[in-house]
């Protein structure tokens, strides 16, 4: 359909094409999410498994109003450092989520395009989900892994370093640090595959 198209481009440039989220961008994500996630009601619609990947990419714009909510609320409360490392983890799940799943939605519209019948009985909407749920939780794990070492972090200085609290400090200090390098990495890897696939695609399609 050609306002999911319209959505995924959306998508696209605000994960993929821009540098960093700005207001402009995040608010129109948020209205485009919104209306998709009600046009995917359709059981028509909702019934193919791309639309399965789209449906869990407007859902993952719910973390951006939770990471809104929770500025504000705890903020309320007098806990902001707290309530900052609170919304700045929710938002960075939202990116993770949006980019992989992005790719993911890039990966199926290749294997349509250049092996329809070999990938049609991989291409079911039981693996879309399996996928997505995939993906969550390991989004989800990602960030649980930076909540502990921002928590950790606030009480090192009443931790000895010598000891086992020590330890995991560091454990935890180091593994966040490579989980990070290599998330970054993985970013700039996906930027480039979604733009050879969609590249691929479109002159393919092209008419000689």
């Amino acid at each position: 359909m050609k306002d999911l198209r319209r959505y995924l481009a959306l998508k696209y440039i605000q994960y993929l094409v821009l540098s960093s989220s700005n207001a402009v961008s995040t608010f129109l994500g948020l209205l485009g999410s919104a209306y998709t996630i009600i046009l995917l009601q359709s059981a028509k619609v909702s019934s193919k498994s791309t639309a399965v990947l789209i449906s869990s990419l407007a859902q993952a714009d719910i973390l951006v109003f939770l990471s809104l909510v929770s500025d504000v609320v705890l903020g309320g409360f007098g806990v902001s450092p707290s309530s900052s490392s609170l919304a700045r983890t929710l938002l960075v799940a939202n990116a993770h989520v949006s980019c992989v799943l992005l790719s993911c939605v890039a990966f199926e519209a290749y294997l349509i395009t250049f092996l329809p019948s070999e990938s049609r009985p991989h291409r079911t909407v039981r693996n879309a989900r399996l996928v997505s749920r995939a993906v969550w939780m390991l989004v989800a794990a990602e960030c649980a892994l930076f909540l502990l070492d921002e928590h950790l972090r606030a009480s090192s200085s009443s931790v000895p370093s010598q000891g086992p609290l020590g330890l995991l400090c560091h454990i935890s200090s180091s593994a966040t640090a490579l989980l990070r390098s290599l998330s970054y990495i993985l970013g700039i890897l996906l930027r480039i595959v979604n733009v050879y696939i969609y590249y691929k695609i479109f002159f393919s399609i092209s008419p000689r």
